[in-house]
């Protein structure tokens, strides 16, 4: 059974930075396009950033673009979102998701996901 695991969230001051990780045990990370998305409370869930299967091909929300930046370590089997000059707005749950199959594409429509974490909580906060 595919899973999805996320972690690197906590409580930051606005205009810091965290690194969120994403991993895939026991399952190659390198043959499915990595989605992360968040949920703020009272919101819905909004894709964030995505990266594809060779060759990379990163996506990015407007509202993160310039200060997220996501990357793929394949001998680790891991895909990072580095988050800088975080602000209050940037408060939420963020998942990591997984396509089902392999694609050279990349999404923030929660749609093209198969396979889901069950979160990590970003709070951005004085």
């Amino acid at each position: 059974q595919l899973t999805v695991v996320e972690s690197g969230g906590g409580l930051v001051e606005p205009g810091g930075s965290l690194k969120l990780t994403c991993t895939t045990p026991g399952f190659m990370l390198e043959y499915r396009t990595i989605g992360w998305f968040r949920q703020a409370p009272g919101k819905e869930r909004e894709g964030v950033s995505c990266i594809s299967t060779t060759p990379d091909h990163a996506g990015y929300a407007d509202s993160v673009k310039g200060r997220f930046t996501i990357s793929k370590d394949v001998a680790k089997n891991m895909v990072y979102l580095q988050m800088n000059n975080l602000r209050s707005e940037d408060t939420a749950v963020y998942y990591c998701a997984q396509t089902a199959k392999w694609t050279t594409g990349c999404s923030l429509s929660e749609d093209y996901y198969g396979t889901w974490g069950q979160g990590t909580q970003v709070t951005v906060s004085e």
